[in-house]
């Protein structure tokens, strides 16, 4: 065994660590968001297969060659710019734990304001509800657990990701959640809901943002030339599955707001409203289609 071999068998956990979190500041130091350090920790706690506790709490135990090769494998994917929840292969969203992969958008913490709006207009026990566009099943499966009596429906055109959905359904005992292929409305069977939720692409094909997110599916950013395609279609089909009363809550970017609020008036919603997010930007629209028409 060489010098190299010898000393790299026995290397502690705060060592490898530290190694990583260099490596991460060199290759993400263009990026404002990033956070080196906490992608390190969480990078090497799943290397060694330990809690991230402990990585931080015991930097005195060795860290042998099998889980250095891992963890380096990792930290250099994730220089390449690879979310982290991809090669963790795992999310927090709302108060669950989903499995995400490539096949899916990675879930953002600003979509469960989506969740936090749907809860508050419909607080009933029973009530139904669709998400179209569910990619990991996020949406859906935080408001089937949060409602256990709500019938919960989600559609995605994308069968790799209906796939992860449905698995995150088994997981979390949420099974009687009704997931179908198709693209948004057109996987339905001739039904209402009280409530219609999407977090649909909103991305314009030609805006430099979608750089930075080259490693997730282009179709669940993006909708072509046209960031409001996908909105715009959402908003004209809705009423014919809406409930009397029911609410349709969309996400969209941070300065469409008054787009999205304006087709949702055009097209008859009342009590139209945007709400933020906890960055402060304008995320998600809401309207109502009338009880009487």
């Amino acid at each position: 065994m060489t010098r190299t071999a010898i000393r790299s068998a026995f290397q502690t956990v705060g060592a490898l660590l530290a190694e990583g979190v260099r490596h991460l500041e060199e290759a993400l130091a263009s990026d404002p968001g990033a956070t080196p350090e906490l992608d390190a920790q969480l990078l090497l706690a799943h290397a060694l297969r330990i809690s991230r506790t402990c990585v931080y709490s015991h930097p005195e135990q060795p860290a042998h060659e099998p889980a250095a090769q891992r963890f380096r494998a990792l930290i250099a994917r994730r220089a390449a710019g690879v979310p982290v929840a991809y090669l963790l292969e795992r999310k927090a969203f709302w108060t669950l734990e989903l499995a995400v992969s490539s096949a899916v958008l990675v879930p953002r913490p600003e979509t469960e304001l989506l969740v936090e709006r749907a809860l508050a207009l419909r607080p009933e026990a029973c009530a139904s509800a669709v998400d179209l566009g569910t990619g990991s099943g996020a949406i859906a499966l935080a408001l089937a657990h949060e409602r256990p009596g709500w019938r919960v429906s989600a559609t995605d055109i994308s069968s790799e990701a209906l796939s992860v959905a449905r698995a995150n359904a088994i997981a979390l005992g949420l099974e009687r959640v009704n997931f179908a292929q198709g693209s948004w409305f057109a996987a339905l069977p001739a039904c209402r809901f009280d409530l219609v939720v999407s977090n649909p692409p909103y991305v314009a094909a030609t805006d430099v943002a979608l750089a930075a997110l080259v490693h997730e599916p282009r179709r669940a950013l993006t909708p072509g030339p046209d960031a409001l395609a996908c909105l715009r279609e959402i908003i004209g089909d809705a009423p014919r599955f809406l409930a009397a009363g029911g609410w349709l809550l969309l996400e969209h970017g941070a300065e469409q707001g008054p787009q999205v609020a304006g087709a949702l008036t055009a097209r008859g919603f009342v009590t139209v409203r945007t709400h933020r997010d906890l960055a402060g930007h304008e995320r998600v629209t809401e309207g109502q289609w009338p009880a009487i028409r």
